[in-house]
């Protein structure tokens, strides 16, 4: 992979407002595997792919996986320590 092939996390947006009645992308996420903390907004975000993936720009490793079929929609967060979503 090569800086040219991701775009940051703001093309998560339009995916994941679907799922959440909140903006996720201002939402503080920790990486599981390095433990950076970081706005979601900020993270590496493939769409060339059957999903979209979403991976940690400290470490690369994956954060979030939102796959959508005619029927179901798969949320993949287990790369994630936690996300912390503002309130207000």
């Amino acid at each position: 992979m090569t800086d040219m092939d991701y775009l940051d996390g703001n093309a998560a947006a339009g995916a994941l407002s679907e799922l959440f009645a909140v903006d996720l992308t201002a939402a503080v996420a920790q990486c599981n595997g390095c433990g950076q903390t970081t706005v979601f907004a900020e993270s590496h975000v493939y769409v060339d792919a059957p999903g979209m993936v979403a991976r940690c720009s400290g470490c690369e490793s994956v954060l979030l996986r939102v796959v959508t079929t005619p029927n179901d929609t798969y949320l993949d967060l287990r790369g994630l320590t936690y996300l912390r979503v503002p309130t207000s």
